[in-house]
């Protein structure tokens, strides 16, 4: 069976690898590292590969799993699959034969949609060429702030049937993202320890830019905070940090009043909307 995934986006995972480290930002509260301690903890065999200490930060082990790349083809009913949700394809200790093998699998299943995410976008575009690209493929990046914008440059190289960004966790603004060949955006704030606020605006604007550029727009959560101007809310500025000690003031271009519900209280409307738009392949 098919491992059934939480992720709004998706409905289910396959990981024919598991382990990462951190690469930037986006990855200081890596929801798939604090999985992973857990299920080693539980004995879990595929998560028993230790980080590699000579990486620039904490991690837990790339490991391959041969034995998951039949799995797609036992799964008879079409499903929209998330690939390495607990891990990186194009992680550079993930060998290239063993990314085209991966690549072959989905070409071989065009019943399934598969969604492939990874922050190692130079890597990807370097190996383009050589992968096979069927329409049932969808290629995205993460882009969790503008220095990473960059990320985008690649994948607009890649001939992915929908090339997607994911701007999240977002962690600034990303105004001026240009847009052109991707097909998809998903937004949403970071939740678990240490998460950190999403500002309304950044995600508004990249809503509003989705709109201008007829570009489908997900947003999958506000996170851990959302907007709200009950006890216990701190301002918030554009930048994203979190002032406890300013004063309460409403003037335009002030900081935004922000509390800590949790991702289930704080849900993921925008401006009393639900987004869930999805791509259309070409």
């Amino acid at each position: 069976m098919a491992l059934k995934s939480s992720i709004e986006w998706t409905e289910s995972t396959w990981n024919p690898t598991t382990g990462c480290d951190q690469t930037s930002p986006g990855c200081d509260h890596c929801y798939a590292l604090t999985l992973s301690r857990r299920l080693k903890a539980m004995g879990n065999p595929k998560y028993q590969v230790d980080g590699d200490p000579s990486t620039s930060g904490p991690g837990f082990g790339i490991s391959l799993h041969p034995e998951q790349l039949a799995l797609p083809h036992k799964w008879r009913s079409p499903r929209t699959i998330f690939v390495n949700s607990m891990s990186d394809l194009f992680h550079p200790q993930v060998p290239d034969d063993f990314i085209v093998a991966v690549f072959e699998v989905m070409e071989s299943t065009p019943r399934h949609t598969y969604q492939v995410l990874t922050k190692r976008a130079q890597r990807l575009s370097r190996l383009a060429t050589t992968l096979p690209w069927p329409s049932n493929v969808w290629m995205g990046v993460s882009i969790e702030n503008s220095k990473y914008a960059f990320r985008a440059n690649h994948l607009r190289k890649v001939p992915a049937s929908v090339r997607f960004i994911s701007a999240e966790p977002l962690l600034g603004p990303l105004q001026g993202l240009n847009l052109q060949g991707i097909h998809w955006l998903i937004a949403g704030g970071e939740s678990g320890p240490g998460a950190r606020p999403m500002h309304p605006r950044w995600v508004r604007d990249l809503r509003d830019q989705c709109v201008r550029d007829q570009v489908a727009f997900f947003f999958k959560q506000w996170g851990a905070w959302a907007p709200d101007s009950e006890k216990g809310a701190v301002p918030v500025s554009i930048e994203g940090v979190i002032l406890r000690d300013m004063p309460r003031v409403t003037v335009p271009g002030a900081p935004v009043q922000m509390r800590r519900v949790g991702k289930g209280v704080a849900g993921r409307r925008i401006d009393n909307r639900t987004w869930n738009q999805m791509p259309t392949p070409n």
